[in-house]
């Protein structure tokens, strides 16, 4: 005779229960919503509040100017110069860095012996202090005993004053930039790359696919979409926000040539001391990142494959 074997049925939850987790939950999420709040979204809102004023830093009252501060701004020649410097400092280093990465992490994927090596080299400028990439970079630099301008005196060309001349000052900066990002970007292709089933490689081969370029893209490329849609929003927000090259290496100059939008918004904040317009700068800046990233996203996300 066959035993019967009784299965009790899992207790409902009761709403007490229930609160209680709710409660939990939001007592483990209250300390981060704090430091949001606090170190994000209060001082957003006093940034906003003095873009309508005219405070100066150390002013013991101020007055609301309306959007006096934002029509200054729209009409200030340093202002525009400052976007379009940015501008150009974007559209050098944001394709260089990714398309460098991309590259260096491909080269590096199939090594297997010197492949920590390699990894290590390309994120050594990541970690590298400020001041002392930029004491090297004027060393390599420098007109009369930088080895570029060696190697170019001995390709018989003239010494180029590379962060003395507005000519040449930004894009020298860019060069610097890409270097900056490329081992991240890399470490961030590697992670990609290394996702990929090797099986897909497999079946393209046997379907005819048996260069290395028709593998890459057809299975490399399109599998790395979500990779590179990182890469490209990260790339374009560091690169926008470029400021400590220029203070270390430039300091705006020569003749303004280098004086991006967050150097601009530094001198009127710290040096100036012009509180309101700073903020000003500030919050265009933001607006302007925010629509760019959003955008940026949109139109990449339509061309991911997940």
């Amino acid at each position: 005779m066959a035993s019967a074997v009784a299965i009790s049925a899992p207790r409902p939850t009761s709403r007490r229960q229930v609160l209680i987790e709710k409660l939990i939950g939001c007592g483990f999420v209250f300390p981060v919503c704090v430091l949001l709040l606090l170190l994000n979204i209060v001082p957003l809102g006093v940034l906003a509040l003095l873009s309508f004023t005219d405070y100066q830093m150390g002013a013991v009252d101020f007055g609301f100017v309306g959007l006096d501060n934002f029509a200054k701004a729209l009409g200030d020649p340093v202002f525009r110069r400052a976007v379009t410097n940015t501008l150009i400092y974007v559209a050098i280093v944001l394709p260089g860095s990714v398309v460098l990465g991309l590259f260096a992490a491909v080269l590096i994927h199939g090594r297997l012996g010197s492949r920590p090596f390699y990894e290590i080299v390309y994120f050594l400028p990541i970690t590298t202090t400020i001041v002392a990439m930029a004491a090297v970079w004027q060393i390599v630099l420098h007109p009369g005993l930088g080895p570029v301008n060696a190697v170019l005196q001995r390709l018989g060309f003239e010494p180029v004053m590379f962060l003395s001349d507005p000519a040449f000052a930004l894009p020298t900066l860019a060069v610097i930039g890409i270097w900056q990002l490329v081992g991240f970007n890399m470490i961030l292709f590697l992670a990609g790359l290394s996702a990929i089933p090797r099986d897909l490689y497999e079946a393209a081969e046997i379907d005819g696919c048996g260069s290395p370029v028709d593998r890459f893209l057809t299975v490399t490329w399109p599998l790395l979409g979500p990779t590179t849609m990182f890469v490209i929003v990260t790339s374009s927000i560091t690169s926008f926000k470029v400021f400590d090259t220029v203070v270390a290496m430039t300091k705006g100059g020569p003749m303004g040539s280098t004086e991006v939008l967050l150097y601009a918004i530094y001198l009127e904040g710290f040096q100036y001391f012009n509180s309101s317009y700073a903020s000003v700068l500030t919050l265009i800046f933001l607006v302007f990142i925010l629509i760019f990233a959003v955008i940026q996203t949109f139109v990449l996300d339509k061309r991911v494959h997940y």
